[in-house]
């Protein structure tokens, strides 16, 4: 089935409608061009359909519809010129310079001008003065930054782009992971974060791009997070193949980068440098280890290491050195056919000493048949013999040392037979039937205590007789006279006192006292007085 005729000249049309269309747009394009140049530089613009003979043509360039230059003008330009292939060279591009550019050529015998290239100059700046700024931040001396943990920190970039710029902050960890951070298109670009940890440290990117010619300038920075180690320095020690050797270790560890570690000598109160003495170094390390040898310590002496972080922090850890001084019993005794123990502690020297026993022959005793030697967490050193005899009688050396210098305890065993243990069980019973006797005769004097004090010996305490004292107190006397006692009921003696009484003119003469018993006659009566 065929279309109708004027069906036909209808779809013709439109095809060839659209063929026209789809040339002048071509042409269009070949004509109509973008050139973007950069601000301060030169740039060209080329005649696009140039006749076969270019040589035979005068070219011309205009600006906005003004003719702007011709080829070999009477008065060349600087800034404007023609080349002899009709392209149009800027010296110096300002931002005056934009517009619409139009390229036109006509022969040498002056037909008429003809237009060859149509193109739309844009002149674009930047991005320049690209800038990063890191608060807080302290930059090191291979151009790093660093900050400290848990501070919060401000990440700044700046640029300026004509006519507008982006500008995108990029992180790149240490995982090499990188992701975007911020992104904006003014002309700075700022983002924060909160108590920095150290997984946030990294390379830090800031991309200024315009987004006109797509010009883009990248700036970088590494961030360092620095921390002090949590803990506090540990100082410790370890005795060197030489007794007299003595290895000092400083170890602060946990934080980054390394502490800067010192060992120094500690005299009355003030820290000082002993450089030769201690060989006191100075060193970026977690642990610092020393040789020290024993003629350059004494006794008493505090050893100190000091510990500086770049934070700021400061930290020490110190010990005092002190000599060996075992302790323990001296003296021990034992029975023939047991076992005994001697046994010493040291505890206290630093560094901790070397303690071993020793018989009188500077001969270590090692554990064996006859020996154990031993020691527990008290620091209590043992040595126990077994089956003790006769011939281990003698003296034993509980002998520590360390690098201060070395200290013995001397322990001497005594051993013992039957016969001798006898001995000393009849020599016990003696001295308690001793004691018994003492307290049984302290017992008697005190309950006689009041016979004893007015002048009666042992002897007398059981007399039944009486005792008349009889005081005198001059030739001429006065006698004071009492009534005759009856007989004593309760079979106690009696004792009579007679009083005599001297003149007050004759008190410058010696006194007579008669003391007369209640066995013996007197001519006058006297004073009685009862002793119970």
């Amino acid at each position: 089935m065929g279309y109708p005729y004027n069906l036909k000249m209808i779809i013709s049309a439109i095809v060839l409608h659209l063929l026209l269309l789809s040339h002048q747009t071509v042409s269009e394009e070949q004509v109509q061009r973008y050139v973007i140049g950069e601000k301060g530089e030169t740039t060209s613009l080329q005649c696009l359909d140039q006749p076969v003979n270019a040589s035979s043509l005068v070219y011309r360039w205009k600006i906005n519809g003004t003719v702007a230059v011709t080829q070999n003008p009477s008065k060349p330009s600087e800034h404007l010129s023609i080349s002899n292939n009709g392209s149009l060279w800027i010296s110096g591009l300002q931002y005056i310079d934009e517009g619409q550019y139009e390229c036109e050529s006509q022969t040498k015998d002056g037909s008429s001008w003809q237009t060859l290239s149509n193109i739309q100059l844009r002149v674009a700046e930047g991005p320049t003065d690209v800038s990063l700024a890191i608060q807080p931040a302290t930059l090191l001396q291979n151009g790093t930054f660093y900050v400290k943990n848990d501070s919060d920190v401000i990440f700044n970039c700046s640029s300026e782009s004509f006519p507008s710029q982006n500008l995108t902050w990029t992180v790149e960890d240490l995982a090499l992971d990188s992701y975007d951070k911020a992104s904006g298109n003014k002309s700075f670009l700022e983002f924060s974060i909160t108590k920095i940890q150290p997984r946030n440290q990294g390379m830090y990117t800031c991309t200024s791009q315009n987004t006109l010619s797509k010009k883009t300038v990248k700036k970088r920075q590494e961030v360092l997070v620095y921390y002090a180690p949590e803990s506090r320095p540990e100082c410790s020690w370890e005795i060197g193949n030489e007794t007299f050797d003595v290895l000092f270790i400083c170890s602060w560890k946990g934080g980054y980068p390394v502490p800067t570690l010192d060992w120094h000598e500690v005299l009355e109160e003030h820290v000082i440098a002993k450089g030769p003495t201690v060989n006191s170094t100075s060193q970026e390390t977690e642990r610092l280890e020393v040789h020290v040898n024993r003629f350059i310590l004494h006794s008493g002496e505090e050893v100190k290491c000091i510990g500086h972080h770049v934070t700021g922090k400061v930290d020490s850890c110190s010990f005092k050195l002190k000599m060996p001084y075992p302790i323990g019993d001296p003296m021990v005794s034992a029975l023939v056919g047991s076992n005994v123990t001697l046994s010493c502690t040291e505890s206290e020297s630093l560094p901790p000493a070397k303690t071993v026993w020793r018989q009188k022959d500077d001969k270590t005793i090692n554990t064996s048949s006859k020996y154990i030697v031993s020691v527990n967490n008290n620091n209590t050193y043992s040595l126990k013999i077994i089956n003790v005899t006769k011939e281990d009688e003698g003296i034993y050396f509980c002998y520590s040392i360390n690098p201060l210098g070395l200290k013995e305890l001397e322990v001497y065993l005594t051993v013992k037979t039957s016969e001798d243990n006898k001995g000393a069980v009849v020599g016990v019973f003696v001295s308690v039937l001793i004691m018994m006797i003492g307290v049984a005769i302290g017992a008697t004097v005190y309950s006689k205590r009041d016979r004893i004090c007015i002048g009666l010996g042992f002897s007398q305490l059981d007399d039944e007789m009486g005792d008349v004292l009889s005081l005198v107190d001059s030739d001429e006397e006065e006698i004071v006279l009492e009534t005759e006692l009856p007989p004593p009921s309760n079979g106690h003696a009696t004792t009579l006192v007679e009083i005599h009484r001297r003149s007050s003119s004759d008190h410058e003469d010696n006194a007579d006292s008669t003391v007369q018993h209640n066995d013996q006659t007197h001519p006058e009566p006297a004073q009685q007085i009862e002793d119970d």
